[in-house]
């Protein structure tokens, strides 16, 4: 193609000299037209890019890696072959074509770009009037890799390398200098006082352990111990709880003589039939309610406490506080605040032989039993049992026995006198009362031991308390012997 023969710009575009489709009438045939793609890199059409001068050819390769373009100049490749259907560099000449046949990946007739053929076609290295060729090409898609990894300048993976201006910044936010350990500086004064008080606690734990080992050994060696208040040879003057009083003054002089008769306190016989236990029990419990009421007032005015006793219903073998119970016999003992340990199994029987002297027997039983607890509210059971201990003779004790014995048969007997308007003793039960003082004695007794006193002397002094109703007539231990027989 000659010089006037160059395309002129816009030759093949649509509608230019070159735009063989566009003319009226005609069309490509269908076996040379472009299929999709065919300009795209790496299609049909995509031919190989003219090789730049030497000088920026070598700096094309030091940037993107060597080019497979011709490096002779003359259409050859690097190996002298020549590449089908490319002409070579300044040997066009006027109205040459190119041949017919083309090489693989050759453009069809009417194509244009790089290596292209046919009609209007520029060949290859041969730079149409009045366009500049690249200095370098630029990356395509399809094309061969750069030979080198690309420098990257907005952004870069991984740590910088040495010498580049963010390495400070790098190292200060992922590897930071570590903190360096500055040792404090202690006062030595603040150190030497910190010694001396370990030294001291040491010290004292010493001192106490070896105290407490000498207070443990010493505590071995004497049990007993030493006491916690030095002794003094000045008297203490403490004054006694009460004032000393023999024993002899306790029963003979005790103010239970001077408190006056008993008042009535309105005490009616216990409706219950001593035929079972529960009926006994439920008999002196009614009694023991009329006896606590008559007699308090009498000991607290002697000045003396008052307890109420417990009553104990006992069977025949029993062992309550007063001991083990043998026999029937109804027993005192100063447990606690006083028991009245009473028998049950005679009474049933006793009730269907002869009902009023069973009746009038309850009341005394209970009576005279509780005059006894009368004796250890105000001191004189205690001190007659004192006085016995010291008694030259067997003699002697059993007639302190009886005067104790005595005058709780008399204590019995003015609680019932004081009653009788309430408490029903007259009749048949009078009677009954009155055969009863005239019969208690120890000669009606099992073991006939003289601890009781005779048939005489506990009428005597029953007849007292009933008929008087004082307990300052039944002060027994003033009494000659001849009357506590």
């Amino acid at each position: 193609m000659s010089n006037d023969q160059t395309p002129k710009p816009g030759h093949f575009l649509p509608g230019g000299a070159g735009d063989q489709a566009s003319k009226p009438g005609q069309s490509l045939p269908g076996d040379q037209a472009p299929m999709p793609g065919h300009f795209l890199p790496g299609g049909a059409g995509d031919q190989a890019t003219p090789t730049p001068p030497v000088a920026d050819s070598e700096v094309a390769a030091a940037r993107f890696g060597t080019p497979p373009a011709d490096l002779s100049g003359d259409g050859t490749t690097a190996s002298g072959v020549t590449s089908p259907g490319t002409a070579a560099l300044g040997t066009a000449s006027p109205g040459a074509t190119a041949p017919e046949t083309t090489s693989p990946g050759a453009s069809r007739p009417g194509a244009s770009g790089p290596g292209a053929s046919g009609p209007g076609a520029t060949a290859p290295g041969a730079t149409a009037p009045g366009l500049t060729p690249l200095a370098a090409p630029t990356p395509r898609l399809g094309a061969d890799a750069p030979a080198g990894p690309p420098q990257l300048h907005g952004s870069r993976i991984g740590p910088p390398p040495p010498g580049d201006a963010a390495v400070a910044a790098f190292n200060a936010r992922y590897r930071p200098e570590p903190t360096p350990f500055v040792p404090k500086k202690r006062s030595k004064l603040l150190i030497a006082g910190g010694v001396a008080g370990a030294l001291v606690l040491v010290a004292g734990i010493a001192f106490g352990g070896m105290k407490l080992l000498a207070s443990y050994d010493d505590y071995v060696a004497n049990p007993v111990g030493k006491p916690s208040v030095r002794g003094t040879d000045e008297p203490v003057n403490v004054k006694p709880s009460g004032e000393a009083t023999s024993d002899s003054a306790v029963t003979a002089q005790n103010k239970l003589y001077t408190t006056g008769k008993l008042k009535p306190v309105g005490c009616k016989e216990p409706a219950y039939q001593p035929t079972t236990k529960e009926n006994v029990r439920a008999y002196y419990d009614a009694l023991l309610g009329c006896l606590n009421k008559a007699w308090e007032p009498v000991v607290r005015a002697a000045g003396y406490e008052f307890k109420a006793p417990k009553l104990v219903i006992f069977d025949q073998g029993q062992e309550t506080a007063c001991g083990v119970h043998d026999d029937t016999l109804d027993t005192y003992c100063p447990d606690g605040d006083g028991v009245l340990a009473m028998a049950w199994e005679d009474w049933p029987e006793d009730y269907q032989n002869n009902r009023p002297l069973a009746r009038v027997d309850l009341a005394n039983n209970l009576g005279y039993i509780y005059g006894l607890h009368v004796q250890w509210l105000t001191g004189i059971y205690t001190a007659a049992g004192s006085m016995g201990d010291t008694a030259p003779t067997e003699s002697a004790k059993l007639e302190l026995d009886r005067r104790q014995a005595l005058q709780a048969s008399c204590l019995s007997a003015a609680f019932l006198g004081t009653e009788k308007s309430t408490f029903p003793l007259r009749g048949e039960l009078l009677k009954e009362y009155q055969w009863r003082t005239a019969h208690s004695g120890d000669e009606g007794s099992k073991t006939k031991v003289r601890d009781h006193g005779s048939r005489k002397s506990t009428a005597d002094w029953m007849t007292r308390g009933f008929s008087t109703g004082n307990p300052g007539a039944c002060n027994t231990f003033t009494a000659p012997p001849a009357k506590v027989s």
